[in-house]
């Protein structure tokens, strides 16, 4: 079988927990694995300090934010912990977006310094912003300075990411909590402590540590004295390797991944150490999701859904199995409602907007929008627009993901902003972008684009020049062409109309010749 147990390394002494008080009891104890690199909590204690020595005077107090464009491995963590050891707040960047999407995130964030891999984009992103630019070039956790903090109110704090979400402007929102308190003891998770996760356990962080998931999860093993072991990009049969030989026991995934696991060889890994593992981000087809639960030991896959705003429901696998296709009851603490648009709870079986309470401390609203903030909450419970009903026995059934979220691959990509992109272009007249089904990635980024009279139809043209101002993963897999797009009467594109007909009847792959649009 190989690789290591849980076991191996002992148990923590009763009530340890966080990063610090398991480097200074037991320092040898592994907290990451990422390649063949394995690092002990002790290196990984002096690694944060280093960061927050670093970061000391881009951080002047509490709240103070800091972007990270950092890929995964083990200097994100490090430095999110440093930032963390600041009282300050981390601003997660994809390390795939161009200078301008990055420049926008710091200077709307009002983030006081970037942290890079030495990637152009971020770099330049940091001259134009005027703000600090850092690598992990002169952060030395053998410095004797690193053995501690520059403070140490903040040692055991909770990380506290500035996510980003959509905006109806077309550009994305942060998503603004309280930033960190003051903790030198690691106060308890009562998600670590819903789903079990113990210092025993060994979690495989197979996303991208600039989403959410991915990296909530990695962070609590952390502070439970967990092992995580890092990949860093995603393969499927790289995955089920890293299984087998680090005894892996927890994971968080998303249906895309699923899929890739289906179509690998899985049945000649040894997955017998696998005891949980949880999904999200994207609805899950039914299919798979029966098919994955053949993959991994019995009762071990368990679904959740929530956004980046908060967590919402969760589901067992035997109850999935009495309810396939549901994400489940609230969980524990919270309270899900269905409402009407006039705020009026609507019975059993009736669609409507899925409204979920927040817990206490945990609230949240969108930076510089107050009029986002307010449409989000009623009553003390937010929505992120999505709609749903509950069965006769409370269970939750999304009916759709919000109404324009494009959901590819379980990474969120928001219409509004490739529109704007689109529409910036001086042969288009106006655009509608949408996401269609894609047998892997669950949705494609499809666009629907009106021309000015005799421009040239050249969807790869297009494409090429999106390419300076959009990321990859946010660029139209499939551009199809209309003479005119159809509107309301104010002017206001049909999208849902152009979105359910070719749903119906899907577009081509391919779609470089001339369509014509609805009327």
């Amino acid at each position: 079988m190989g690789g290591r147990t849980p076991d191996d390394q002992g148990h923590l002494p009763p009530g340890t927990r966080g990063v610090s008080a398991i480097a200074r009891v037991q320092p040898e104890r592994v907290a990451l694995v990422f390649g063949d690199r394995r690092v002990t909590f002790g290196e990984f204690d002096r690694l944060a300090n280093a960061w927050a020595h670093a970061l000391v005077l881009h951080v002047p107090e509490p709240g103070s934010r800091v972007a990270v464009a950092l890929g995964n491995g083990v200097d994100v963590l490090a430095a999110w912990h440093g930032v963390t050891r600041l009282g300050g707040l981390v601003v997660p960047v994809n390390t795939r977006l161009t200078a301008d999407e990055v420049a926008y995130l710091v200077t709307d964030s009002g983030a006081g310094a970037v942290v890079h891999d030495g990637s152009t984009a971020a770099g330049e992103a940091a001259r134009r912003t005027g703000v600090a630019s850092l690598t992990a070039e002169g952060v030395d956790p053998d410095d004797p300075a690193a053995k501690a903090p520059p403070r140490n109110d903040y040692l055991e704090s909770p990380v506290i990411a500035m996510t980003y979400t959509s905006g109806t402007t077309g550009r994305p929102k942060g998503i603004v909590r309280p930033p960190p308190e003051p903790a030198t003891v690691a106060p308890p998770s009562p998600f670590a402590s819903f789903w079990g996760f113990t210092a025993d356990d060994v979690h495989l962080m197979c996303g991208p540590v600039y989403h959410t998931a991915p990296s909530a999860y990695a962070l609590m093993h952390l502070v439970e004295g967990a092992t995580v072991v890092v990949m860093e990009r995603w393969d499927a049969t790289e995955a089920l390797r890293l299984i087998e030989r680090e005894r892996v026991t927890t994971s968080q995934m998303v249906p895309a991944q699923f899929i890739r696991i289906l179509e690998a060889d899985w049945q000649s890994f040894d997955l017998s150490s696998v005891r949980k593992v949880q999904h999200a981000a994207a609805p899950c087809p039914v299919a798979v999701k029966r098919r994955i639960m053949d993959v991994f030991p019995p009762g071990t896959v368990w679904e959740y859904y929530g956004a980046s705003e908060g967590m919402a429901t969760v589901i067992s696998p035997e109850e999935w199995l009495q309810k396939p296709g549901s994400v489940g009851r609230p969980f524990p603490g919270l309270t899900v409602r269905i409402l009407d648009d006039a705020g009026n709870e609507l019975p059993t079986g009736e669609v409507g907007v899925i409204y979920v309470s927040a817990f206490a401390g945990r609230g949240f609203e969108y930076h510089n929008d107050p009029e986002k903030t307010g449409a989000a909450w009623r009553d003390g419970c937010f929505t992120v627009g999505d709609m749903g009903w509950l069965d006769e026995d409370g269970y939750l059934f999304l009916a759709d993901r919000r109404t324009d979220l494009i959901l590819s691959g379980g990474v969120n990509i928001y219409p509004a902003e490739v529109e704007s992109a689109l529409v910036e272009e001086p042969d288009v007249v106006d655009a509608a972008v949408f996401g269609l089904p894609d047998e892997r990635m669950g949705q494609r980024v499809h666009a629907v684009v009106e021309l000015r009279p005799g421009m040239p139809r050249d969807e790869s043209e297009l494409r090429r020049r999106l390419a300076g101002r959009l990321a990859d993963f946010k660029l139209p897999r499939t551009i199809e062409f209309v003479d005119e797009l159809p509107r309301e009467p104010n002017g206001k594109v049909l999208k849902a109309r152009l979105r359910q007909e070719r749903t119906e009847s899907p577009a081509p792959a391919s779609t470089e010749r001339s369509e014509k649009g609805a009327s």
